[in-house]
């Protein structure tokens, strides 16, 4: 009964009404009958048991052989990670990919009447995981993104081998809930659940700080008569909000106002062609341009002509297939498939034109605190962790609400700087690997094969020799000259003539002189261990390198990311396309680019974060937000110092934090207040210059002389004003 009520108050041109009366019997049949959740929606079949265990066994297998392969030293390691993080990041992939064939099981298994099933397939409560772990397997507890690490010696729990690596040693739990877990395999769980609870803690209160920063620096920031985003002293912040001037509360589908296949469905339905003349599938756009000269169209959005028109092509081509398809002797069976008339395209354009009018933002809108809202709401419900990097097991990136945190704050020294640098030839690796060696940090110490302190009877000196195969191996195009022009450009105070070369062997020796505060000893004693962390060939401010490889593709490309600072020297290293080069560092953006390029990754960032956790934002919140912490030429983080370069009222930086200080000195300073924004006015008792506030009401008199305005709407329409 449900399904069919259902099904008939979803078929199109069913009037609002009846969509209404059809819900409301739905939910009184829901309410007699009913939803009850028992031990028997949670029993799994003997068919289920019997697939669980051998997925269990096929990935254990799996597992078994890693383990062999690491030991035999024949474990391919993965861009950037030693043998044992690789064995890790494929256990890890391996395992997880155990509860999610087992939940996918679960789900062709149960019937369609399952309870569980039916929450998590409706969306009320609950996931394909959820089910999985109470009726197939919990599978593996992850602590902070990797495996349970070692607790005691070698071990992660006493009731294990030392070193032992196998799935149930570290964490992975093959029972249900149904079934009951094991004492370690409780233990494991508990250390997972206690990490989530830290992290919903933890949260809690950054995000609640967080969205107070937010609304704070963006309460002021409203939709003025012209269309513009301006600051309580009326200083612009957007040209136009969003882009396009639209309110985000109108939108029906995506950053789009009106769901136009979904209009043009009701209107067909509502309006059918009946005796009327269709137009020919070459004769709908150029009807369209006819009716859109109309005058009723005369102040129509650029936008909307440009979305009706890509819908229209889009139908013309449906059309045009169908005549294909069908011929001239079937025209009456393509007219009732698909057809439109010229009455019918008027009426479209008129109603999907009143709707784009209808989502323009209206003046006086808050569209400030919105945002700040929009933006920190969903950030209660991110979850505290970390990212591995697309094609990259050994990088991780921060997400989350830390991330969130360092975008807003403008951090300058963020926890994992990550530059991603597309090549000129993507298709080879050799040629990666010599991009990656020009790029990538390599020091004196990583070059040689050995320092040597040399005692003689005439002299003491420091002997370093160069390995010339790893020279090789790695790809550097450098030479003792080289590394000994490195040596002097280094911070170390050497003088040209204490260093020499001897090619033959491949050795550098260095010689110093006796300071007053050291002997000679003394310093060449200071010097070994100095002298390894020079810098000979790559850029000082980079970590590491890693040749990421996208399997997708055919042939597969390559591209690097880098973890580290020097976005403008890697944009200028030779093989790097340098407009395909972006680093997720704003500040490091702003400094390279510019403070449009730093807008701009800003609002890519937080859409990047909030995506990564299911979230969707309206893309208009984001770009406010990046347009206030650039607004003044410069990044301003959404913090006290940043909140005091945006705004110049003394109440305003009082009512957010350090109150004492602030009055202190604007009284020793005697600071003035023009009592324009929010809080200000607030504090005051005053109406806020937002909604009904933004505007003032002339009044006139019919005996005292009108001074000289411009006429208003009253005068234009011969309308009285108010009395």
């Amino acid at each position: 009964m449900a399904s069919s009520v259902l099904f008939t108050c979803l078929t199109p041109g069913c009037p609002r009404h009846a969509l209404v009366e059809h819900l409301e019997i739905a939910s009184y049949f829901i309410q007699n009958r009913g939803f009850s959740f028992g031990i028997s929606d949670v029993t799994p079949s003997a068919k289920l048991l019997q697939h669980k265990q051998v997925l269990l066994e096929r990935g254990y297998a799996k597992c078994n052989e890693y383990i062999e392969k690491l030991k035999a030293g024949t474990l391919q390691c993965q861009p950037g990670c030693t043998p044992e993080e690789t064995l890790e990041a494929v256990m890890l992939r391996e395992l997880s990919g155990i509860r999610e064939q087992a939940a996918k099981t679960c789900f062709a298994e149960l019937h369609p009447t399952n309870s569980a099933l039916i929450m998590a397939l409706s969306g009320s409560k609950g996931s394909n995981i959820n089910i999985s772990q109470m009726i197939a397997c919990v599978g593996q507890q992850a602590i902070s993104g990797k495996r349970v690490p070692n607790g005691f010696e070698n071990r992660a729990l006493p009731h294990f081998d030392r070193h032992s690596a196998i799935p149930a040693a570290r964490g992975f739990v093959q029972n249900s809930f149904y079934s009951g877990l094991t004492p370690t395999e409780f233990f494991f769980h508990t250390m997972a659940g206690r990490e989530g609870l830290v992290d919903t803690a933890v949260k809690t209160a950054e995000t609640g700080y967080l969205q107070r920063r937010l609304v704070k620096c963006l309460e002021d920031l409203v939709v003025h008569y012209d269309g513009t985003v301006r600051n309580a002293v009326n200083e612009m912040v957007d040209t136009i909000y969003g882009g396009d001037g639209l309110d985000p509360v109108s939108m029906e589908t995506r950053s789009k106002p009106v769901d136009l296949n979904h209009q043009y469905d009701n209107l067909r339905a509502q309006l059918p062609c009946g005796d009327q003349q269709p137009l020919a599938a070459g004769e709908i756009l150029s009807t369209m341009e006819t009716l859109l000269q109309l005058p009723e169209f005369a102040e129509a959005r650029a936008d909307f002509k440009k979305d009706v028109t890509a819908h229209l092509k889009t139908v013309t081509q449906r059309i045009s297939r169908l005549q294909e398809k069908y011929g001239a002797e079937h025209k009456d069976l393509c007219k009732q498939i698909e057809c439109i008339s010229r009455e019918q395209l008027l009426e479209f354009l008129r109603r999907i034109n009143d709707r784009y009018n209808r989502a323009v933002t209206e003046p006086g809108t808050a569209v400030g605190a919105i945002a700040a809202q929009s933006i920190g709401e969903p950030g209660t419900q991110m979850t505290l962790k970390t990212f591995h990097f697309a094609g990259v097991a050994s990088m991780n990136i921060t997400q989350g609400v830390p991330r969130i945190v360092e975008i807003i704050n403008a951090t300058k020294t963020i926890s994992t700087p990550i530059i991603t640098a597309e090549l000129r030839n993507n298709t080879s690796m050799e040629f990666a690997r010599q991009v990656k060696a020009r790029i990538e940090k390599t020091t004196l110490g990583e070059l040689s094969s050995f320092v040597q302190l040399v005692c003689g009877p005439f002299s003491c000196h420091l002997v370093i020799g160069i390995d010339t195969a790893r020279i090789k191996v790695l790809g550097l195009h450098i030479d003792l000259d080289s590394i000994i022009c490195s040596i002097l450009k280094s911070r170390l105070r050497i003088k040209a003539n204490q260093l020499h070369a001897i090619p033959k062997k491949s050795r550098i020796i260095v010689r110093v002189e006796a300071t007053r505060n050291a002997t000679i000893n003394a310093e060449l004693s200071r010097l070994a261990t100095t002298i390894q962390n020079v810098v000979v060939a790559g850029l000082p401010n980079i970590a590491r390198a890693v040749i990421a490889i996208d399997d997708a593709k055919q042939p597969p490309t390559y591209k690097l990311c880098i973890e580290g600072y020097g976005l403008r020297e890697v944009i200028a290293t030779y093989g790097v396309v340098g407009e395909r080069t972006r680093s997720n560092n704003i500040c490091e953006i702003y400094q390279t680019l510019g403070i449009e390029a730093a807008r701009t990754i800003i609002m890519s960032e937080i859409t990047d974060v909030m995506e990564g956790h299911g979230m969707s934002v309206d893309w208009r919140h984001i770009m406010l937000l990046a347009s206030q912490m650039t607004a003044r030429g410069e990044v301003l983080g959404i913090t006290r110092h940043g909140l005091a370069k945006m705004r110049e009222s003394v109440f305003n930086l009082a009512s957010f934090e350090k109150t004492a200080d602030h009055l202190f000195d604007a009284a020793y300073y005697g600071q003035t207040d023009a009592i324009n924004g929010v809080s200000e006015r607030i504090i005051l008792g005053m109406p806020a210059g937002i909604g009904t506030g933004i505007f003032k009401l002339l009044q006139l008199h019919a005996d005292k002389q009108v001074p000289d305005i411009s006429p208003t709407i009253f005068h234009e329409l011969k309308l009285q004003p108010f009395a």
